[in-house]
């Protein structure tokens, strides 16, 4: 961590406990099929089994419209929300009871009748270098051809390495790692929380600081979404919230909401512990890395109410810097 940074303070906040007695006879979590998001998956199942030993959890796949269309880039097709409107629909047609999803993929604003009803402890939120070949960002000659699946990490690589080309990457982590390995690319930057989770952390030569790739809003975290009238799934997911991660994200995402921020949009934000002081970094650019607004703030923060405003505040302090040229309207 940066700064000398103390390890994540854990504020208190208060959520029902579930007994088993209490909690739901069964739930069923929508999900991907692509080996991470069923890893995440099968992470929340075993979290749930352990705390309900008589909880039935089942599985649902279901494929998006992300998984389907692998031949242009995110943002030219709506964003990485397109991996989670199918499972929003198994959700509200009963196939479903909730579903798993990486956090930075999640809109700022979800649909009318949703919730988010908890947010896990964070993975390592940082972005990762991935190479065959040469061990840094820095290491990398003139005309070296990196891939990235994200406006926010194109923008930041341009800014500070206007020499290399950067290439569109789809498809799952594994599907990547076979192009790097094929020799399509000669390096990658991927996010360092879905490498470890699928046991590929040797992959990663190099972790970025964030001071150097400030990552995407909620890197790391796992959302845990459900319908908004089922207060018996809400209660029973209650437990696994990580109440430091999810004061961080809360900011991190206030940020975005008030800068309009989506996929088609190079933002991020990051909010980092400093004992009990929240520290949270924004930015701000465009694409072709030309043109990039960075700030900061920190407060001590101990509700969600609170969190939010320090993400609103940073915002509003970058459209006061003429943040609103950076945002497509």
């Amino acid at each position: 961590m940066s700064r000398g940074a103390a390890a994540p303070v854990r504020p208190p906040v208060a959520h029902p406990q579930m007994t088993p007695l209490h909690a739901p006879r069964r739930l069923r979590i929508a999900t991907r099929e692509s080996a991470l998001a069923l890893w995440q998956a099968e992470h929340v199942q075993a979290r749930l089994g352990a705390l309900y030993p008589n909880l039935i959890v089942e599985l649902v796949g279901v494929t998006t419209q992300g998984d389907l269309v692998q031949d242009r880039p995110l943002a030219a097709i709506g964003g990485k929300g397109l991996f989670i409107k199918e499972l929003e629909i198994a959700m509200s047609e009963g196939r479903a009871d909730l579903a798993v999803h990486s956090l930075k993929d999640v809109p700022m604003d979800l649909p009318d009748g949703f919730l988010l009803a908890a947010i896990t402890a964070r993975e390592d939120p940082r972005d990762a270098f991935v190479s065959n070949r040469y061990a840094t960002l820095a290491d990398l000659p003139p005309g070296a051809v990196v891939g990235t699946s994200s406006l926010r990490r194109e923008a930041q690589l341009r800014e500070r390495f206007p020499s290399v080309v950067v290439k569109p990457l789809r498809g799952n982590v594994n599907t990547r790692l076979r192009k790097l390995d094929a020799g399509e690319y000669d390096a990658m930057i991927l996010a360092a929380a879905g490498l470890k989770r699928l046991g590929q952390g040797e992959r990663i030569r190099d972790l970025i600081d964030p001071a150097d790739s400030l990552p995407a809003v909620g890197q790391g975290a796992l959302a845990l979404e459900c319908v908004a009238d089922r207060s018996d799934v809400a209660a029973a997911l209650a437990p696994l919230v990580d109440p430091a991660t999810l004061l961080a994200t809360t900011a991190e995402r206030a940020f975005g909401r008030a800068l309009a921020g989506s996929c088609q949009t190079p933002i991020a934000a990051h909010g980092e512990w400093l004992g009990d002081t929240l520290w949270l970094r924004g930015l701000l650019a465009s694409p072709d890395g030309r043109d990039v607004i960075r700030g900061e703030l920190e407060a001590t923060i101990t509700d969600v109410d609170a969190a939010a405003a320090l993400g609103r505040e940073l915002a509003d302090e970058f459209l006061a810097r003429g943040a609103a040229r950076l945002v497509p309207g």
